[in-house]
């Protein structure tokens, strides 16, 4: 058993119906807010949140560089239905794993109708990353998702259920279709989710999942999560509060525009003003709990938080730097060291995101923040999670990314322009948890505010732990 769960597995069980914790982790990039970091926030009194985006790229990886601490491989062998996860690992595990600098095994493509395999590989990720957020006490993990990214939304969050999650939070987008996806799951009814379609006759289509056929038999009995959409103005409060029915949303988390990650596109679509403001006198109004994040990680901020209203902050940076994040620890060494030297800048960058949205990018050398590592990188989408669906000329339905080559987005009928300054998110955040391929680069993305470091930091190489973190936003 870890050091940190000894001292804190005595602790009351957290997990009840009003308790609002004061800080709640962000679900950072990908792998960022991985299961360690997430159990570490959880067991310390607070909500830990884990980052569900490509879990099942994630998971692969993993399994190919041997699954060191057999962690996955335990999670596994409680998940209910083995002859799924019996053949996600004859797929891909490698006992002892790859050598390095050897490319991973291809991951197939989501698309409307996915193979099973994936399907497999996506429920089975989701269930062993919550599964193991929550090993060894029943205070409440949190797991988020990008709206974005439509068509996984069915399989991730039944194998987020399976393994008992207490919340499900999404941003990037406005997903109106989460709560009856995890009512429909619940029941063990058939799964759909709409996935927007660019075209002038097919504006949407449909992805369908039926778990008892999938599985062969019902779902086992199953807790139903709360639902903390991610929302960025009041207009999308009123919106979740009005066009759903009532229970539909526990709380909100609210996002400023400082926050890391995809931000909201500004509402005047050029830059950041008053119509961005939000009031969060009239979010309190609602009555629901809401946490606040964007340049929150400071005692200050937490009291000034609490004092509108909120029940705590949402924190990703500060913890995306600590010790136990999943950043890759020669990445999170040279942020940490610029940021104490007040050397970092964070851009919001308009363009570099295949979703449209503004996307927060740390200027680190040897990353795709310059200009020449980006220019170096040959255009590639060979993970295709951020993948649009568009209607072709003949009528069907295609896939594309702005982040793929040139040739092949003007082929499938896109406009070129749409192309220029876009990165591959995708290859760069694996690159920033350190499972990329050979020739891949990271991309790192943070918040505006990093003051923290020098609160937590003896010097420029020195280096914390979340419970300092958290033990410096609660003082």
């Amino acid at each position: 058993m870890l050091l940190f769960e000894k001292n804190f597995l005595s602790k009351k069980n957290l997990i009840m119906e009003n308790y609002y914790p004061k800080i709640r982790l962000g679900g950072m990039g990908v792998n960022i807010s991985d299961w360690l970091l997430s159990k570490t926030l959880s067991l310390l009194g607070q909500i830990g949140t884990l980052s569900g985006t490509a879990l099942e790229r994630v998971v692969a990886c993993i399994l190919q560089n041997g699954d060191h601490g057999e962690h996955i491989r335990r999670a596994f062998s409680h998940f209910p239905f083995p002859e799924h996860t019996e053949k996600v690992l004859n797929a891909y595990f490698v006992k002892g794993g790859i050598t390095k600098g050897t490319p991973f095994k291809t991951v197939p493509f989501f698309n409307l109708n996915p193979d099973p395999l994936l399907v497999s590989l996506t429920i089975c990720a989701n269930y062993a990353f919550v599964w193991l957020a929550k090993e060894g006490h029943s205070n409440p993990i949190s797991i988020n998702y990008l709206e974005k990214i439509h068509i996984p939304h069915i399989y991730a969050i039944t194998g987020a259920m399976l393994a008992g999650v207490d919340e499900i939070s999404m941003g990037a987008g406005i997903p109106l279709q989460i709560p009856k996806v995890i009512n429909d799951i619940y029941e063990g009814n058939i799964v759909s989710y709409n996935v927007p379609v660019i075209g002038k006759n097919i504006t949407s289509s449909e992805v369908r999942f039926d778990p008892k056929s999938f599985f062969g038999s019902n779902l086992p009995s199953l807790k139903k999560p709360h639902f903390i959409p991610i929302i960025s103005s009041n207009l999308l409060a009123l919106l979740f509060t009005t066009k759903l029915p009532p229970g539909s949303v526990y709380g909100f988390v609210v996002e400023e525009p400082t926050a890391g990650g995809h931000n909201a596109p500004p509402r005047n679509k050029v830059e950041y003003g008053i119509k961005d403001v939000v009031n969060y006198n009239e979010i309190a109004k609602l009555g629901l709990p809401f946490w606040i994040g964007g340049a929150y990680a400071s005692p200050e901020k937490l009291k000034w938080a609490l004092s509108v209203g909120a029940k705590g902050i949402q924190a990703g940076s500060i913890f995306a730097l600590c010790k136990e994040s999943g950043m890759w620890p020669a990445y999170r060494k040279k942020v940490c060291k610029l940021g104490f030297n007040d050397e970092l800048q964070v851009r919001t960058d308009i363009r570099v995101s295949p979703t449209g949205y503004p996307f927060k990018v740390a200027v680190v050398s040897g990353t795709l923040s310059e200009d020449y590592i980006y220019e170096l990188r040959p255009r590639i989408c060979d993970k295709g999670l951020l993948r649009t669906l568009y209607e072709k000329s003949n009528g069907k339905i295609g896939y594309r990314c702005s982040a793929e080559p040139e040739y092949q987005y003007s082929h499938k009928e896109g406009i070129l322009a749409d192309t220029v300054g876009i990165a591959c998110l995708c290859n760069g955040l694996l690159s920033t948890c350190g499972l990329d391929d050979p020739g891949e680069y990271p991309i790192i993305t943070l918040g505006d505010d990093f003051s923290f470091l020098k609160k937590l930091m003896k010097n420029e190489n020195d280096s914390y732990l979340a419970k300092d973190a958290v033990d410096y936003l609660l003082s």
